[in-house]
């Protein structure tokens, strides 16, 4: 039976065909999906910081860019998948709010370019090809995954869905 795998904010999880995986109110955080078409396997990660080094309680390692990427490659690769085999699509990174000049609160707010940058940081530093993306912007999204035809869809209030 088909199952719709839920993955909340700073988790990780796998998916394998026939189900699919989704994860929920993606804002400033950075859903990131990594896909082995040749074993229809996929992980997705709601990355919500850019880097781990920067908080002193870093045991969550799924909650930063960082380390979930690479701890997510290696349970890939122990499920079978292949790094070369291995493709990502991500989505997120909105700037949710805007309150002006003041730095403090620019560097805050600007979290989401900053978990975007570090994604794609980390997956051209695997090797990881970054074939699509839906990030930035000022709104939230929800995402679904489809191991089956690697599909992302992308659901946002008062936008029209998208499949990338």
């Amino acid at each position: 039976m088909k199952e719709k795998i839920r993955v909340g904010m700073a988790e990780m999880k796998v998916c394998s065909v026939p189900d699919t995986i989704t994860t929920l109110g993606l804002g400033s955080c950075v859903g990131v999906v990594l896909y082995d078409s040749q074993k229809k396997i996929c992980g997705l990660i709601h990355v919500m910081l850019p880097d781990s080094t920067r908080i002193k309680n870093h045991s969550n390692r799924a909650k930063f860019a960082d380390t979930a990427i690479v701890d997510m490659l290696s349970e890939l690769e122990k499920l079978g998948c292949r790094r070369r085999n291995i493709i990502a699509k991500i989505a997120g990174g909105a700037k949710m709010f805007e309150f002006g000049s003041d730095k403090r609160t620019t560097s805050i707010l600007s979290i989401g370019e900053e978990n975007i940058r570090a994604v794609r940081e980390i997956l051209s530093r695997e090797n990881i090809p970054l074939k699509a993306q839906d990030v930035g912007l000022n709104y939230g999204r929800t995402i679904i995954f489809n191991p089956e035809n690697g599909e992302l869809f992308i659901k946002a209030v008062g936008k029209e869905d998208k499949i990338i």
